[in-house]
């Protein structure tokens, strides 16, 4: 997507720390109000679509109808997924850049491991995370002129993302701002807000999914179940997360995320 030429905009530590001091308890349309004038069309949503996401397109597009809005597609994506994709593009009238892995390094790693390499090892799930995932997000932020990216993430979804702030320096990706508008929200306040404004949403979510990846590596929950309990469920000893928001090597894995 062309962007207006406008310079960069980094901001620094001590800048981000009073933002993020300053913006705590406050709603998300105000984090994302302030984020679309700071960036201009150097902000851009990264969307799973998953209901957080979807509802922070719709956040957005009230704010910018021209928001830009990228996706990971990594090959292995529920058709639910795609479907809800088209819904979001066709209401909001938004260009949905969708990027995919790298082919050639998708095949290495099928060749040498298997299709489902992931169920075998988690060593191998972390290496099929980072290359259908990982490697094409770190390749979008750092070459397709972004100042800023703004995630789903909640506190609540778990103990590893507990201490997420609304607004944070991504040393990963060269020192652009990552934002979180929904850090504060609860489930209960992410599906208030979609029945209010008529959100699109994965139909998933209708058969008892709570978190929605790669199709191998999710199911629905059971009752009482973590949130995130149906993603990478055989998986006992490693952080329910895939490397675009933190990296589950380093995690720490608590008895929430490792039901």
């Amino acid at each position: 997507m062309a962007t207006t030429g406008r310079a960069p905009v980094r901001l620094s530590e001590a800048e981000v720390k009073h933002l993020a001091q300053n913006f705590q308890g406050k709603s998300p349309r105000e984090l994302l109000t302030w984020a679309a004038d700071k960036f201009g069309d150097r902000l851009t949503v990264c969307s799973s679509f998953q209901a957080e996401g979807c509802s922070i397109i719709d956040m957005a597009w009230r704010i910018n109808p021209k928001i830009r809005v990228f996706t990971i597609d990594t090959g292995r994506t529920p058709q639910e997924t795609y479907v809800v994709v088209d819904k979001i593009r066709e209401k909001y009238g938004i260009e949905v850049e969708v990027y995919l892995p790298d082919a050639a390094e998708i095949e290495k790693m099928v060749h040498e491991n298997g299709v489902n390499l992931f169920y075998k090892s988690i060593t191998n799930r972390f290496m099929c995370c980072d290359v259908r995932k990982v490697h094409p997000l770190n390749n979008v932020l750092t070459t397709r002129n972004i100042d800023a990216w703004i995630t789903g993430v909640r506190r609540s979804q778990a103990e590893t993302r507990s201490k997420t702030a609304m607004i944070d320096i991504d040393k990963e990706h060269g020192g652009i701002i990552k934002l979180n508008p929904l850090a504060e929200w609860t489930s209960k306040d992410v599906w208030d807000y979609i029945k209010a404004n008529d959100v699109p949403y994965n139909e998933l979510y209708d058969q008892g999914f709570t978190s929605i990846g790669c199709w191998p590596c999710t199911r629905a929950i059971q009752p009482g179940e973590d949130e995130r309990a149906g993603r990478w469920w055989w998986e006992l000893d490693a952080a329910k997360e895939c490397g675009i928001i933190i990296d589950p090597k380093t995690a720490k894995v608590t008895r929430a995320d490792s039901k």
